[in-house]
Order: structure tokens, then C-alpha cells, then sequence
């Protein structure tokens, strides 16, 4: 039986503030519209998330056009890169994503490392497609993430296919039990309708 999960990157968020409260930016609210447009006719279960708020914000209207709740999941949360927990500038975070994939051990200090990170999130993964067989899942997610995720499945999706994401982004991923069938990427044919 085929389980469809549909990894939904969040929207354009704040460039500062907390990790885990930043919302979304006024374009990545208009973004959560639209992927509730580009997915209503999907016949979408199901719609968990990452406990971040730009996150749940970005799948949130989609739930509430099917009548459900979104269901939190910690442990779908970012991966944690230091102890603190304030965004990472982009010209830190690039270096550190690039070490990250050279030596999937890598961290800084009080952070996780890649290899930790895409255990947790792949153990929830293989959870949901337990739980929900047969079903299409919406996961709110981060790009990071949804890019450990997919890459234990297929090698392919590794640091450039990450580069190449966009905020928001959309990947259909199908599975037969959990065994990865195919992905298609359907946020970009529907990104200038």
C-alpha cells in the first residue's frame, strides 16, 4: 500500500530571534496560503509538524482547511547547532553546513551533529509511515531536516539539493511500506500561477 508524505519547508521567517518562537515574514504568510491552494485538492490525512512556530505557521492553514488540528512532533524539531538558541547567521551557518557534510560527527560545542540529527528525525519518519499506511502526511519541516531525511533514503538529496530549496518548498514523497518509490518536487510548478 502506497503512503504519500509531502515535506513542506517553512516559509521565509525573521532573519533574528529565537530558534524556536520566530514566526513567519509577511511574504512566508502569504506562502502558507498558498500551499494550502497548491494542496487542497491532494486529499491530505494528515498534518504534523515540527514544534517550531515558522513551521506550524507554514502548514497551519492547510490543516484548517481539511478541519484538523496540526500534530506537533518534538523531535521533528531543527537540528539544535549550539547551545543557545538564537538564529545562526547565514554567513556562519554555510561553513557550518559544509563541515557538517564533510564530517557528519561534526558539531559545535552544546550542538547536535548531522548524524544525530538525521537519527531523530528519521526514527520519526519510519514512525509515521508505521503509523499512517496508506495515508498522505503533510510534514512541516525545516530545510535541513526534510534534506537528512530524504538523504537517508536516496544519497542524492545531500548539501547542493538543500542549496537548491526554496522557503517555502514542497516534495511529494511516495513510498510503498518503507521502501522510498519516488519524489516529486510539486512547490516549483506552482510557484508563479
Amino acid at each position: 500500500m502506497r503512503t504519500f508524505i509531502y515535506m513542506v519547508r517553512h516559509g521565509d521567517s525573521p532573519k533574528e530571534g529565537n530558534e524556536r518562537t520566530r514566526g513567519l515574514t509577511e511574504k512566508g504568510k502569504l506562502d502558507a496560503q498558498r500551499i494550502a491552494e497548491v494542496l487542497k485538492d491532494e486529499g491530505i490525512n494528515t498534518v504534523i509538524s515540527s514544534p517550531y512556530s515558522r513551521s506550524i505557521l507554514t502548514v497551519e492553514p492547510l490543516a484548517k482547511q481539511i478541519g484538523q488540528e496540526v500534530l506537533i512532533i518534538e523531535d521533528l524539531k531543527e537540528r539544535i547547532f549550539t547551545a543557545e538558541n538564537e538564529r545562526i547567521s547565514d554567513s556562519e551557518l554555510f561553513p557550518l553546513l559544509e563541515k557538517s557534510y564533510v564530517d557528519p560527527n561534526f558539531s559545535l560545542k552544546g550542538g547536535e551533529t548531522n548524524a544525530e540529527c538525521q537519527k531523530r528525525v528519521v526514527k520519526v519518519l519510519k514512525e509515521i509511515l508505521n503509523t499512517y499506511i496508506g495515508k498522505k502526511v503533510v510534514i512541516g519541516t525545516h530545510g535541513l531536516v526534510m534534506t537528512l531525511m530524504m538523504g537517508d533514503y536516496d544519497l542524492s538529496y545531500d548539501l547542493t539539493f538543500l542549496h537548491n530549496t526554496s522557503k517555502p518548498d514542497i516534495y511529494r514523497m511516495e513510498f510503498n511500506g518503507q521502501e522510498l518509490v519516488k519524489v516529486n518536487r510539486i512547490w516549483e510548478s506552482h510557484r508563479f500561477k
